[in-house]
């Protein structure tokens, strides 16, 4: 027998127009069912019952609206969805599996065969490889251009021109796009701008204010922020997001209601976590600018970075993301890594534990050694994604990499 209770009290939904990205990290998106629960209720179900056959006929041609299947309507995914639309300030978001499903789905929704993108070259070494080798199997083309290089992009557009795609700042270099200038490039050649928006989050940067059509996020990083899950999704217009969904209701790159639970209850930590990210990140940065064996750091934090007064117009921080590079090649920057004691050794960032990895041959590894050049993917080069331990402790984990140079250094003499 099934029972059932029926909740009669109706408590309003929080009003959070003109709240703040930090408010709405913790509010926004909260589906609140018939029993009143607080938290944030999580639905890990295949299907949805209805009333009668007719129901059922009108839920699937779309004359009522309403739950049908998880691969396309899911309340736990739904809620994480309006969650971070709102904290990036756009009118709907698609929840994907992962980042490079989001790309994937934005690309297959909106362009056709015969359609020109750019792409800056700084981004992560599989979104290069999906527009160079699989996109271009459907007839479209992409020319890679330097992110800070203004006139290169100009140069770059042609009548099929479709779209224009960047990250900022850049993977793993820090690179800062001025946003303002390459969405006003876009709308005057009819192309869609899109930003991943995975270094900053909403927290530090929302590129729907500064000329960006879409953003697109890898959830796996900071918005779950602990390595728990993979997952993306898709911030724009509703006209626009209608599209990414269609794929998604057809091809199925699905996040799971599980998954959407725990970003979810990621996002209610962001503004705090990035806040610590951004004070132990740029300490750090300080910090490997005063070391010997230290050929130069990337972050735009720093005043030498040559983007650090755009990234200061454009972020309200400057991440926990950087790179650096040592004196030597693979060799040196191998064993400072091997050196480390408790920094993590893996490829993912955005956690609170502090990663450490070797991009050339891991992020950016299948990239050709021609286009690791034209990126700046050195072999010397390390990239850190900065937790929140404290930061003393991480200068005495890298001092170990430091030592292991210095031992090796004594070895040969």
């Amino acid at each position: 027998m099934t029972f059932r209770r029926e909740e009669t009290v109706w408590i309003p939904e929080s009003d959070l127009d003109g709240m703040s990205v930090d408010t709405l990290a913790v509010r926004a998106g909260q589906i609140r069912t018939g029993q009143l629960e607080h938290s944030d209720a999580i639905f890990p179900t295949s299907s949805f019952v209805y009333g009668s056959a007719a129901q059922a006929a009108a839920r699937f041609g779309g004359e009522e609206p309403g739950n049908i299947y998880s691969r396309f309507t899911n309340p736990t995914v739904q809620a994480f969805e309006g969650r971070i639309a709102a904290m990036e300030g756009g009118e709907r978001a698609v929840a994907t599996a992962s980042g490079m499903s989001a790309i994937l789905s934005t690309c297959m929704a909106l362009l056709k065969s015969g359609d020109h993108v750019i792409c800056s070259r700084g981004v992560f070494g599989t979104t290069n490889v999906l527009f160079q080798k699989y996109m271009a199997r459907f007839g479209v083309e992409t020319t890679f251009v330097s992110l800070t290089d203004m006139e290169e992009w100009q140069a770059s557009i042609r009548p099929e021109t479709r779209m224009l795609f960047i990250e900022t700042p850049s993977n793993p270099l820090c690179e800062v796009a001025d946003m303002e200038i390459l969405g006003q490039l876009a709308r005057d050649n009819d192309a869609l701008f899109v930003v991943d928006n995975c270094f900053c989050t909403p927290v530090l940067q929302r590129p729907l204010e500064q000329g960006a059509d879409i953003v697109i996020h890898s959830a796996t990083k900071y918005l779950d922020g602990q390595g728990r899950c993979v997952g993306g999704v898709v911030v724009g217009s509703e006209k626009m997001m209608e599209e990414v969904y269609g794929f998604l209701r057809s091809a199925g790159p699905t996040m799971s209601p599980f998954n959407a639970w725990v970003f979810q209850k990621g996002l209610e930590t962001l503004p705090i976590r990035m806040r610590a990210h951004c004070d132990n990140a740029l300490e750090l940065a300080l910090w490997l600018e005063q070391q010997p064996a230290v050929e130069r750091v990337f972050y735009a934090g720093l005043q030498s970075h040559p983007q650090h007064e755009l990234a200061k117009k454009q972020q309200t921080g400057f991440g926990g993301v950087l790179s650096f590079q040592l004196k030597g090649a693979r060799e040196e920057a191998w064993r400072f890594i091997d050196g480390t004691r408790m920094i993590s050794i893996t490829a993912n960032l955005g956690d609170v534990k502090t990663t450490i990895t070797h991009p050339a041959t891991t992020t950016h590894g299948r990239l050709s050694p021609e286009d690791k050049a034209r990126a700046g993917i050195t072999e010397n080069l390390i990239r850190i994604s900065v937790g929140i331990e404290a930061v003393g402790d991480l200068k005495t984990d890298l001092e170990r990499g430091f030592q292991a140079l210095r031992n090796e250094s004594t070895d040969n003499v």
